[in-house]
């Protein structure tokens, strides 16, 4: 049951609450390492490419919400592919060094291999190639794949919540078979996209009994080339109807999996990074388990997120975003760009998952007027 209290409104309008980002007095230079409120750097980059998605997964995209009347962006609202990339490297200039490319769905996005090509041209401050990836739901992948590493795209991520060809299908709530989701990871594979992620969202009640038969299809059959992915079903949004109740913690994942295969853990691979790594103790690979509910990681979160119409978002569940776009297609230089990013970096304080977990998952008060804010939906920052 969806929240009475949350006002869904068009993609369109979100953001307008905050003004059009200034150039600040005091300039901030690009000098490699920027620094938030918390002492956080900005490593990651996260662009959507687009608002739209050819699934209505009901934790993201709710096909009630997202019919056939949303009003999505109109395509002169879009950062073009220029423009993305002008301000990627602005942000490289300021410490990141990795970009996720997300949606909506990205495969949607015409010439996409074209924004990849533009993106793998970026150097970091220390001359160093960005690493490159994508989050897919993999619906376009075994035909794309190849074009992909070609524009010189590193390593793709697929979300597939289920291997239970009906419980997928009434996932992904369009019909569309878990076949032709798995042919795209072969796909990837084959043209060299890998180490490949897959993101399995559990949702108690609906999914959790697909949890060990993951498990064991991607230990088994790919032979450790797919790092397997659970992460808690998240209160992203105002649209998804979420419950504390459908959360599962990924205590629970883990104690699952370990019953069967003895899982050892492992140290992260880079400062910031979202999952908790487990291998299997026979050696046969690892997975993963993201518990941005019930283990909060805000404390060293380095991730960015631009939207597709250029709305600069500090966190996932971000209410308003700082409008870069005015910037962009007005009288702004490089300089006066990269100052203004460095300026709202440096004032960044989020932690929304933390604060959750001291106020409690049921806690929705919100600003002195009682009203609680509404989050921006995932769909549009990517996830």
């Amino acid at each position: 049951m969806k929240n009475s209290s949350n006002t869904v409104i068009p993609i369109s309008t979100i953001g307008r609450a905050r003004p059009a980002v200034a150039v600040p007095d005091v300039a901030v230079p690009a000098t490699g390492l920027l620094l938030d409120r918390l002492g956080r750097p900005m490593t990651d980059l996260r662009i959507s490419v687009t608002d739209r998605c050819n699934f209505r997964c009901s934790y993201c995209m709710p096909k009630d919400v997202f019919d056939k009347d949303y009003k999505y962006l109109p395509h002169s609202a879009l950062l073009s592919f220029e423009e993305m990339t002008r301000l990627a490297r602005l942000f490289a200039a300021h410490g990141v060094r990795k970009i996720r490319l997300t949606g909506g769905e990205p495969l949607l996005r015409k010439n996409i291999e074209g924004l990849i090509e533009q993106l793998a041209g970026i150097r970091t401050p220390a001359g160093e190639p960005l690493a490159l990836t994508l989050t897919t739901n993999g619906s376009l992948l075994a035909r794309k794949a190849s074009g992909l590493r070609a524009a010189g795209l590193q390593r793709v991520t697929v979300s597939l919540d289920s291997l239970d060809d009906a419980v997928f299908r009434h996932m992904n709530d369009v019909d569309f078979p878990v076949a032709d989701v798995l042919a795209g990871i072969d796909a990837a594979l084959a043209a060299g996209l890998g180490p490949i992620k897959v993101n399995m969202v559990v949702k108690r009640g609906t999914n959790e009994q697909e949890i060990l038969p993951m498990a064991r299809y991607f230990r088994t059959h790919l032979g450790g080339k797919v790092v397997l992915r659970f992460i808690e079903y998240m209160d992203v949004g105002a649209t998804n109807g979420w419950r504390m109740d459908e959360v599962l913690p990924s205590a629970d994942v883990i104690a699952r999996i370990h019953a069967e295969f003895p899982l050892m853990p492992l140290e992260a691979t880079t400062p910031g990074e979202t999952a908790q790594r487990w291998a299997y103790a026979d050696g046969s690979g690892e997975i993963g388990v993201i518990s941005s509910v019930t283990q909060a990681f805000c404390h060293d979160c380095s991730r960015a997120r631009l939207s597709t119409e250029g709305k600069l978002y500090l966190c996932l569940f971000a209410s308003t975003g700082h409008d870069l776009r005015p910037l962009l297609r007005g009288a702004a230089s490089d300089d006066d760009i990269a100052s203004a990013i460095g300026h709202i970096w440096q004032g960044r304080a989020d932690r929304y998952s933390e604060l959750r977990a001291l106020r409690g998952p049921d806690d929705d008060s919100g600003d002195a007027s009682g009203k609680a804010p509404r989050r921006v939906e995932m769909s549009y920052i990517g996830g």
